[in-house]
């Protein structure tokens, strides 16, 4: 009943992230889109930098946007943080439920690093504060005031080193997911820390008939262009965890950072398509890096054609050797505790993505994705089960058979 009560748990703490998190993004994105649409207004104003006319839903909407502030503030003003709260605090709870609590399985992985399970998690929360933290300093060190590309080359180099080292110490599922939340992370504290404390800063010099500083609004400006160009890589790291052959490749860290880079890419590339850019210098180039980087990770995940050919022959044959019985007990002792009708593995209340291999039938008709998750070492689940490597080796070779005289 416990476990699957904490189902149902994650399943609408999860669903509460996503909405929240389209909330956010739909947001930021929103608004990006507006700044970059922004015209000259039909009534010269000094105070006003441009504004916008707009079809939608039935209706016309004229937004405009001032250089600092207007004469008077309106008696109300929409804020937008809640959105970014919801989806990191919805986040965090989701990476308690499954990647703490059941570290184990979704966070360690013994052939990586021989962490503990407080071991693991605290240093997991150590990397989300640490990459803040060198964040901000960089965003407030000269190299941010010498430069737009010199400062994001350091932040690029930054996020390297962090998605290197975390494919390091954790599996490659554990990695993946808390290089995205320290991103996400970090988004949220670009909200809380300095984008609402401007917005702050200026309402309240405009409701004390100060002047005000341009300065906080050039910081939480600075820091909403970050921003967005983090969103595409937290969203792949989001989808990534039902894709093995991302988290599981042998440098996975380089997957990381390629599809990181590509999405930070597309979305630069999105941005220069709002200015009417997309084809000029700059828009160009990162669609063009984008796609390098797409196509070179494909490339390079491709499995081998042919490699195993001296493989071919019937798979059964395999039972003269005795070979058959060793790989049926190995799938009875290694895989099917979770992999069952009814599966006896703690925390697996029906079988992952409902594949029974309970029979050879069975394994026979999933042979496909029994070598994808053998190749990629995602299953079993942070070894849950203690798969030896010549297990893993003799099972591969076996299911490698089967595919070959299946052709």
């Amino acid at each position: 009943m416990l476990t699957y009560l904490a189902d149902w748990l994650a399943l609408l703490v999860r669903w509460l992230h996503l909405v929240a998190g389209i909330a956010w993004i739909g947001a930021s994105f929103y608004f990006v889109w507006l700044d970059n649409h922004l015209l000259p207004p039909r009534e010269p104003d000094e105070e006003l930098a441009g504004e916008l006319w707009a079809v939608h839903g039935g209706g016309f909407y004229v937004s405009r946007k001032y250089r600092i502030a207007p004469r008077e503030l309106p008696p109300t003003l929409h804020w937008f943080y809640w959105e970014a709260y919801t989806t990191w605090l919805s986040g965090f709870a989701l990476l308690c439920l499954l990647y703490f609590a059941r570290a184990e399985g979704y966070l360690i992985d013994p052939a990586v690093a021989a962490l503990s399970k407080p071991a693991a998690i605290a240093v997991a929360l150590a990397v989300l504060a640490v990459a803040w933290f060198l964040y901000d300093a960089l965003c407030r060190s000269p190299l941010q005031r010498r430069g737009g590309a010199l400062g994001a080359a350091a932040l690029a180099l930054l996020f390297c080193l962090e998605a290197f080292v975390l494919c390091r110490l954790f599996s490659g599922r554990g990695a993946f997911m808390l290089f995205g939340s320290s991103l996400g992370t970090i988004m949220v504290a670009n909200v809380l820390f300095v984008i609402i404390p401007g917005q702050r800063e200026l309402v309240r010099a405009k409701r004390e008939q100060r002047v005000p500083d341009p300065a906080p609004g050039l910081r939480g400006k600075q820091r909403s262009v970050h921003n967005t160009y983090l969103t595409l890589p937290v969203l792949f790291v989001m989808i990534s965890n039902h894709y093995p052959i991302t988290f599981g490749a042998p440098h996975n860290w380089l997957v990381l950072i390629a599809m990181s880079l590509a999405g930070a890419g597309i979305r630069a590339w999105f941005v220069a398509r709002h200015r009417q850019a997309q084809w000029q210098p700059g828009g160009l180039a990162a669609a063009i890096v984008a796609a390098i980087c797409i196509v070179a990770v494909v490339a390079a995940l491709a499995p081998p054609t042919g490699a195993r050919s001296d493989a071919r022959g019937s798979a059964d044959s395999a039972a003269d050797t005795g070979e058959l019985a060793r790989v049926q007990w190995i799938v009875g002792q290694r895989c099917v505790p979770c992999h069952a009708t009814h599966p006896t593995q703690a925390g697996f209340p029906v079988a992952p993505n409902g594949v029974v291999l309970e029979s050879l039938d069975e394994l026979r008709r999933h042979l496909p994705q029994v070598q994808q998750q053998l190749v990629t070492r995602a299953m079993p689940l942070g070894n849950l089960t203690g798969m030896t490597p010549e297990e893993r080796a003799l099972l591969q070779h076996w299911v490698d058979q089967a595919l070959a005289s299946a052709r």
